[in-house]
């Protein structure tokens, strides 16, 4: 082998190098993008999880609440527990089939909003996230417009508001 062959060789090694290169560089910023979008879809989905499970608790709230028997006042439950079993009932009440974790935390605790007069009248996410819905909720969520965080998101039980 002469030198002119040795300099041949080791230039096409570096331009595959360098082609190898690109195309990780060019993978890299595709598979960035790629995650940015279903980290994205993943947030979506469990955004309307927590509308869905945060309706869910509130309903049984309300179902707690209006369920009035043996000349009793209207009270809220005293804890989520309540909703899966009425305590106020001799025969199973449920007014939830099980407690749904909040899908917007790590450890799927709510947080609680207390009644004036005692008990739990709504849930909220502890999430200090930035909601990605900002607008288009029923009537009865039309103040979730104006959150800046998902723990702004209160499901609350108003039995004036009927």
């Amino acid at each position: 082998m002469n030198g002119d062959e040795n300099r041949r060789i080791s230039g096409t090694r570096g331009f595959t190098y360098l082609s190898a290169l690109i195309v990780v560089i060019i993978s890299g910023i595709a598979l960035t993008g790629a995650s940015e979008y279903w980290s994205t879809i993943a947030k979506r989905e469990r955004e309307q999880e927590l509308l869905f499970r945060g309706d869910c608790i509130r309903k049984a709230i309300a179902s707690y609440y209006d369920r009035v028997s043996g000349g009793r006042q209207h009270a809220y439950p005293g804890s989520l527990k309540d909703l899966l079993k009425d305590p106020r009932s001799l025969k199973l009440v449920r007014h939830l089939r099980k407690l749904y974790p909040d899908p917007m935390t790590s450890d799927g605790t709510w947080g609680i909003v207390l009644a004036q007069g005692g008990g739990i009248k709504g849930v909220f996410s502890r999430s200090a996230e930035k909601p990605l819905k900002v607008g288009g909720f029923p009537v009865d969520y039309q103040a979730f417009e104006k959150a800046k965080k998902y723990s702004d998101w209160k499901f609350i039980y108003n039995p004036q508001a009927k």
